[in-house]
């Protein structure tokens, strides 16, 4: 049976740190998706079709690995596409109380999918999506805490100016 991890996010936009778990994973899974979850009371800066492009453009070299959007409970989305593992990244022990507390969640309501955790690399620990966001916001330089093509549409929905 093909080992099948669900990576799920808003990935708003995606970072360095979100593709070194990726880039991780794939030695741990025979299949990664990478699933943008949609919420809608949730307000984002990136489209859902531009989070798709990003994240396409972002994983096209990576072997295993595929890209797709779920609503409603992830544990439900992981049935519907026979994913046995839920794949979640630890950066602090603030993240660890949260993901703790969603996987022993997933795990009453599903017990045949289990989470696994990784760990961020301690020069990733600080970066995530809001930061990135509040940073570039304010003109601050973004470029080495997300992909090139996170940064091009992160710029974008900014109405910024993209320096090369």
């Amino acid at each position: 049976m093909k080992r099948i991890a669900v990576y799920a996010g808003s990935f708003d936009p995606i970072t360095v740190g979100h593709m070194d778990l990726v880039r991780r994973a794939v030695g741990l899974f025979d299949e990664v998706i990478l699933a943008i979850g949609t919420n809608p009371s949730k307000s984002y800066l990136l489209s859902t079709q531009e989070r798709v492009a990003v994240l396409e453009a972002c994983v096209a070299d990576i072997d295993h690995v595929s890209v797709d959007v779920f609503d409603g409970l992830l544990v439900d989305y992981c049935h519907k596409r026979e994913a046995q593992f839920i794949l979640r990244g630890l950066r602090a022990v603030t993240d660890f109380e949260f993901e703790f507390q969603i996987g022993l969640a997933n795990m009453d309501m599903a017990p045949e999918v289990e989470t696994v955790f990784l760990l961020a690399e301690p020069h990733n620990i600080f970066i995530s999506s809001s930061l990135v966001r509040e940073i570039a916001s304010n003109g601050g330089d973004v470029r080495r805490y997300v992909p090139a093509p996170a940064y091009l549409a992160l710029m974008g929905a900014l109405g910024m100016a993209v320096d090369s």
